[in-house]
């Protein structure tokens, strides 16, 4: 763990959760979520440069204003790109080679970076598993999570969601920069 006390961002936030001071899970879900922990991790790394964060983004690849895929890029930089679902299949032996390898726990990691827990990481049957034991490892975690299509979460996605441990935000394009501080404001709180 860090030593000493430091608080990147205000405090805007007060959980009225029975689990507050168990809260390692932080999930965001809705318009712009991985913009936002992108920008969270850019705070939280400036406040704190011998933060040890591992992970990964899931970024859209776009040609002439279409979606043709996505690239998933590790917080070092690494990248594969593979298809989206529906249209294209996703190339999960691609997936797993990048975004495996920083779901494994260590001890001297601070905290993990996973975008996204969704439809299309869930091919592998692999990557679950790994999340699981994120959150098992105690060690606190960032993560998106697809809106519910109809009112229904994908099965995995609910069981992280219902998780006592975790804390989901949901975004809209009018309280991001609140989500932001709420966000920063109670990971600080774990990483001190």
């Amino acid at each position: 763990m860090l030593s000493g006390h430091w608080l990147p961002c205000k405090s805007t936030y007060q959980s009225n959760s029975k689990y507050t001071n168990l809260n390692k899970g932080f999930i965001v879900q809705g318009v712009g979520k991985t913009t936002l922990i992108a920008k969270i991790v850019e705070t939280l790394k400036s406040s704190n440069p011998n933060l040890k964060i591992q992970g990964f983004f899931t970024r859209e690849m776009r040609q002439g204003g279409e979606r043709v895929g996505f690239e998933v890029v590790t917080l070092d930089g690494q990248s594969n790109r593979w298809p989206m679902v529906g249209k294209y299949k996703v190339d999960v032996a691609s997936f797993e080679s990048l975004a495996l390898p920083e779901l494994q726990v260590k001890e001297d990691m601070d905290l993990f970076v996973i975008d996204e827990v969704g439809k299309m990481e869930l091919f592998s049957s692999l990557f679950f598993p790994a999340v699981l034991r994120v959150l098992e490892s105690n060690k606190p975690f960032l993560a998106t999570i697809p809106v519910p299509k109809a009112g229904r979460d994908i099965p995995a996605v609910a069981r992280l969601k219902n998780h006592p441990g975790v804390t989901v935000f949901s975004l809209t394009k009018n309280n991001r920069d609140a989500m932001k501080d709420q966000i920063c404001s109670q990971l600080a709180g774990q990483l001190v």
